[in-house]
């Protein structure tokens, strides 16, 4: 049974095999035949394509030629267009050329003429100015001789005159210019006395009331401070321990400190030499500090030296910060400060620098607030107008000019810098500080008791002023009176006479200006006295 339906499944599946193969042939077949049909329509449609192709490019060629010989028609026209132009242009271009030359020819024309004439004209007036030439010339011959006649006539007008006025021509002039040198000198001698009485109106109330105030306010004890250069001893059995074993101890204390001890007969005195004052401080210090301990050797000396010089570092410093603080400017650069203090050991004509310099800025500071300027930088460029003094000797320079260096190196205010470069006059005051200081410095030095000269410098001083009044003519006697400070002379009345009094003055007081220096002010008082005594019998 299952034998039966295997083989009906078999012939079934070969059945349906033979009948796929049959419909596939047919559809094959079919196919076939389609694209053999679909082939020869293609064909034929390609044909008529092909053919109508043809005829439209035969279209499209003809329609080309006709279209070419157009165009080329038309180019052909263009061109003769532009060549008819182009031939009106340089035509024209030619016309305008030969018409511009043509005016150039005329207006060359005309002015080879117009040469033609002026050449004309200047012969002509060649001609006249050789007429002109020549006249001129016998009018000079003329002119000559008839100077010749008035240098005649004048050289005997001129006898003539003298005959008549018994003068010669010299004595004559002589007499005119003593005449108006007379005239001259009273016109000169009343502008002078005129300018001396408007200057001394216009200032003297305001300048005395400002100074008098400032010197009231100022006003203290101030003495002429000498330095010390003697130490004195306990005994003169002191020197030779001073002196030491073949001399070692002074070697050694001269060659520390820089300064020469000086030991003679004085007795119980030792005197020390120095340039520098702070050595000669440090010297004396140690000096003083060796005598009351009493062991003098080289070590202890070297140690007292190295002690002092450090204490007196602090001691300059103190005084500089105490000078700051009195005038108002703790503000000043330690270094300045420092600087400051050395000046305590430093004198001018016996006056202390660092006192002279706080009195400087109290009077800078006092005038400024009277003249309603900036009294704190017064004060400050009071202060440290003469700081250069302080290095003076240990740098090249004048005081003033290492002053100026030394406010440009820390930076200080540039009315500082040109008060400390302008209160001696070296350059221009540029500020009225300046001006004020200046006039501080000057009132400082020259108030009575600030400085003291030496007796050599005092008479020197006296003598180049009598000398100096008596080089004039015309004096009589002259006397320096008042300490150098007022100058008297006494003139021959019948040789100057009251106008020549003022101008001998002004004279006198130029030249000591320009040949003298002196603190202060030099009064000239010029004398003329006219006696007459007669003897009644």
């Amino acid at each position: 049974m299952d034998m039966t339906f295997g083989i009906i499944a078999i012939v079934s599946a070969l059945i349906g095999l033979v009948v796929g193969y049959l419909a596939i042939a047919l559809k094959m077949k079919s196919a076939k035949d389609t694209a053999e049909l679909t082939l020869i329509n293609a064909e034929q449609e390609a044909s008529n394509v092909r053919g109508k192709a043809e005829q439209e490019a035969e279209s499209i060629v003809q329609t080309a030629k006709r279209d070419r010989q157009s165009l080329k028609k038309e180019l052909l026209l263009e061109a003769k267009e532009e060549a008819r132009k182009y031939r009106e242009e340089v035509a024209e271009e030619f016309k305008a050329e030969k018409q511009e030359l043509r005016q150039t020819e005329l207006r060359l024309t005309e002015r080879a003429s117009s040469l033609d004439r002026k050449d004309d004209n200047l012969t002509s007036k060649e001609k006249t100015l050789e007429q002109k030439e020549q006249s001129l010339t016998d009018k000079s011959k003329h002119i000559d001789e008839r100077e010749k006649k008035v240098a005649k006539l004048e050289e005997e007008k001129t006898l003539e005159l003298e005959k008549v006025a018994s003068l010669s021509q010299e004595e004559a002039r002589e007499q005119i210019l003593v005449d108006t040198r007379d005239r001259l000198s009273h016109e000169v001698a009343s502008r002078i006395k005129e300018a001396e009485r408007e200057i001394k109106e216009r200032s003297d109330k305001t300048a005395k009331e400002l100074l008098a105030q400032a010197m009231q306010r100022i006003s203290g004890e101030y003495v002429a401070e000498q330095t010390v250069t003697s130490v004195h001893l306990p005994d003169d059995a002191m020197k030779g321990r001073i002196i030491g074993r073949e001399g070692r101890n002074i070697r050694t204390f001269e060659s520390l400190t820089g300064i020469d001890v000086i030991i003679d007969d004085t007795p119980e005195v030792v005197v020390l030499s120095g340039f520098d004052p702070i050595r000669r401080e440090i010297a004396r210090m140690t000096m003083e500090a060796l005598l009351q301990d009493g062991r003098i050797h080289p070590a202890r000396i070297e140690e007292l030296v190295e002690k002092h010089r450090l204490e007196m570092d602090n001691r300059i410093r103190e005084y500089g910060e105490a000078a700051a603080y009195e005038i108002g400017a703790p503000n000043l650069h330690t270094d300045l400060i420092k600087t400051m203090g050395r000046l305590h050991f430093r004198t001018s004509y016996g006056q202390n620098v660092l006192r002279h310099s706080i009195e400087v800025a109290k009077l800078s500071g006092i005038l400024a607030a009277e003249l309603g300027e900036n009294v704190n930088l017064a004060r400050r460029a009071g202060f440290l107008h003469d700081i250069g003094k302080a290095i003076d000797r240990e740098v090249d320079g004048s005081h003033v000019e290492i002053g100026t260096e030394l406010a440009r190196k820390y930076k200080e205010n540039p009315v500082v810098i040109n008060t400390i470069a302008s209160h001696h006059g070296d350059v221009e005051a540029k500020s009225t500080i300046a001006v004020i200081v200046a006039a501080a410095d000057a009132l400082s030095a020259a108030r009575p008791g600030s400085r003291r000269e030496s007796m050599e410098a005092y008479v020197k001083r006296l003598h180049d002023l009598e000398e100096i009044a008596n080089s004039f003519k015309g004096i009589k006697q002259a006397f320096a009176i008042q300490a150098g400070r007022e100058v008297r002379i006494i003139v021959h009345p019948n040789i100057v006479n009251d106008d020549k009094v003022t101008i001998l003055a002004h004279d006198i007081r130029e030249k000591i200006e320009n040949n003298l220096d002196y603190p202060g002010n030099i009064k000239i008082t010029v004398i003329r006295e006219t006696r007459a005594t007669d003897v009644a019998k």
